[in-house]
């Protein structure tokens, strides 16, 4: 039996119809990515399925004892709670114990000499023994801990938007659930933290549905997309590369079959033009025919995305920032900062949240001064500038109104003309519906219009700042397109590997808070390929260290220890070997599940011993340094 299915599904927007009868079902255990452009109602069925928007028809069918977690893109979450209350929320047994023995804990580490501490706290722990809930306890925190949170015992109210989407990220996964619905969980994450999530869903044990922009992401995690398009819903198997080339055969398809109904219709009309002798009967079937052919709708035709709009002329000075320094509540964000931007410079800012990139972003647009040094903008500079809250729209205006106020027409670099009806559509936005209100747009489409009046700007620099974070897969695949052919410098701040691989060929990357900037010139695989190798390097090393020590205190190790002590360097590379190979083995399963979830497991066991081994060196390094 399927873990949830779904029949006949409708619902409609206004005049925009989200779903057309669609059906589907979910079983245990599937990944599944959800696609299609901004709009279309991704976010409109995960709330279907979760029951926090209703439908106009069908059937969401599943067990009664069934179990789901939903993250949704803005988390409402209870503002008095604590972090850990929220997270371990739930009449569930194990998470009554969880809860339970972190207030007592907290309540014994206030007071550990008052009685009633110690014997609530001894209670708690026999709740935890009771419940096998000590592993579950660990986990929890990991989770807390890989994402970000530390501070269990403070209130959702007193925690930034970031942080309260890392609470309610962490509360879903910790929660025992069948189903489990993610809605852009990536947004605000680090790259670091990213790669941790693709691991952990890996080996989720419930089923997964998931909306994202993260296109390395979607490939990794899921072994089945459903895309949403006009009211309609495909489903592809295998992971997201796999989606995109079984997409491009059935749009092959579909143009092969509008070409044959073009052909029948021209043949039919062509018939009945020249009044052909025939039975009543057969001319009025023939009629009726015609009719039928005349109403059923082509596939959407899409517009050739391969155009490269005219940006002003961009002078040999663009932008220098000369010994700057920012500082922002009494902390350096940015310290004595050197940089020149040339002519066609692709530029990533990367660097963990809150350290500054956005300020930094701010400081080579102009939008800032610096607190010492200066900031050189040349005199032919033209800035386009996305940033993340976009400036406010008339919402009375209608979407082409909107556009024609920044420029009726654009010209491309080759001199073609383009009207501002034909970059919308361009934009995805067809003919038909560029007359509708801002009003009725979803947030994604604001953002994509936003986007189109930015680039009709015809800037020669272009500043991004986390542009895939709104923004649908489609869409990022045409402003990486446009950025591709754009004459100008690009500046962008993302944590999107796939479009930093895409968009920039040079990076300037935060550590950590200080202000310190260091620069890199490669594409950010290739910058966490040499991070990697750091680290592996820096814990050989370590390693390497103690050795030569041991020669001259050998007689501290027992033979027994001795003899671990010659042989665990050795135990822990091949360890960290194994690992590398588990990585790329996990990688070319493809949609293979069952294989990928045995080597992930295998790969989960490695890293223990490892763990393990890498502490027994420290407690025999400590033996032998004596």
């Amino acid at each position: 039996m399927s873990l949830l299915r779904v029949e006949n599904l409708e619902k409609t927007y206004g005049d925009k119809v989200l779903f057309n009868r669609i059906s589907f079902t979910v079983e245990k255990k599937e990944r599944i990515g959800l696609v299609g452009i901004n709009g279309t109602g991704k976010s409109s069925l995960l709330k279907a399925i979760s029951g926090v928007e209703g439908v106009e028809g069908g059937d969401i069918l599943h067990a009664n004892d069934f179990r789901m977690e939903y993250v949704r893109q803005d988390p409402e979450l209870n503002e008095e709670l604590t972090v850990i209350e929220t997270v371990f929320f739930g009449d569930a047994p194990v998470m009554k114990a969880m809860r339970e023995y972190e207030f007592a804990l907290a309540s014994l580490t206030e007071n550990s000499m008052e009685e009633k501490n110690q014997i609530r706290f001894a209670k708690a722990q026999s709740k935890m023994d009771e419940h096998s809930a000590w592993e579950a306890n660990t986990q929890a925190k990991t989770i807390l801990t890989k994402l970000g949170i530390y501070e269990f015992q403070k209130k959702i109210g007193a925690l930034s938007g970031g942080q309260r989407r890392r609470v309610s990220l962490a509360k879903a996964l910790i929660q025992p659930a069948d189903l489990l619905l993610l809605d852009e969980p990536t947004n605000h994450l680090d790259n670091i933290t990213i790669e941790w999530l693709e691991g952990f869903l890996k080996q989720y044990s419930g089923a997964l549905i998931v909306i994202t922009h993260d296109r390395y992401f979607l490939n990794r995690v899921t072994q089945k997309i459903f895309e949403l398009h006009e009211g309609n819903l495909y489903e592809y198997i295998g992971n997201y590369e796999r989606f995109l080339e079984q997409k491009a055969e059935r749009e092959r398809q579909e143009s092969q079959s509008e070409t044959k109904r073009q052909n029948i219709l021209r043949r039919e009309l062509e018939w009945l033009k020249r009044g052909a002798k025939a039975r009543t009967t057969k001319q009025k079937a023939r009629k009726q025919r015609v009719e039928s052919l005349q109403e059923e709708e082509g596939p959407t035709k899409k517009e050739d995305l391969d155009f490269a709009i005219g940006s002003k002329r961009l002078g040999k000075n663009v932008i220098e920032l000369e010994n700057v320094s920012v500082s922002r509540g009494g902390e350096t964000v940015i310290k004595e900062l050197d940089y020149l931007v040339n002519r066609r410079d692709r530029l990533g800012i990367i660097g963990p949240n809150g350290v500054g990139k956005t300020t930094l972003l701010h400081l080579i647009a102009g939008k800032i001064k610096p607190d010492s040094g200066i900031v050189h903008i040349g005199e032919t500079v033209s800035i386009g500038y996305y940033t993340q809250e976009h400036e406010p729209m008339d919402e009375n205006l209608k979407m082409i109104e909107y556009i024609k106020a920044t420029a009726e027409v654009v010209k491309t670099s080759d001199g073609t003309m383009i009207t501002a009806e034909q970059m919308l559509e361009r934009f995805l936005f067809p003919r038909a519906k560029q007359w509708t209100y801002i009003r009725r747009l979803s947030g994604g489409e604001k953002k994509r219009l936003y986007l189109l009046k930015v680039l009709m700007e015809e800037p020669n620099v272009l500043f991004l700042d986390e542009p895939t974070n709104d923004l649908d897969t489609e869409t990022l695949s045409i402003l990486e397109d446009y950025l591709e052919q754009f004459p100008g410098v690009v500046i962008t701040v993302s944590h999107d590997r796939y479009f930093l691989d895409r968009a920039v060929s040079q990076l300037l990357v935060f550590r950590e808070k200080g202000g310190s900037i260091e620069r890199y010139y490669g594409s950010y695989s290739e910058w966490l390929e040499q991070e990697a190798e750091k680290t592996k390097t820096a814990v050989s090393e370590k390693a390497k260290e103690t050795p030569f020590v041991a020669k001259n205190n050998k007689k501290k190790l027992s033979y027994k220890e001795q003899q671990e002590w010659n042989s665990i360097e050795e135990d822990i590379t091949a360890l960290e070997e194994k690992i590398e190979k588990l990585d790329q083995q996990i990688e070319d399963t493809g949609a293979d599940f069952d294989k990928a979830r045995d080597l992930y497991e295998e790969k989960q066991q490695t890293e223990k011993t490892l763990e393990e081994k890498m502490e027994r060196w420290e407690e025999l390094s400590l033996l032998v340094e004596g």
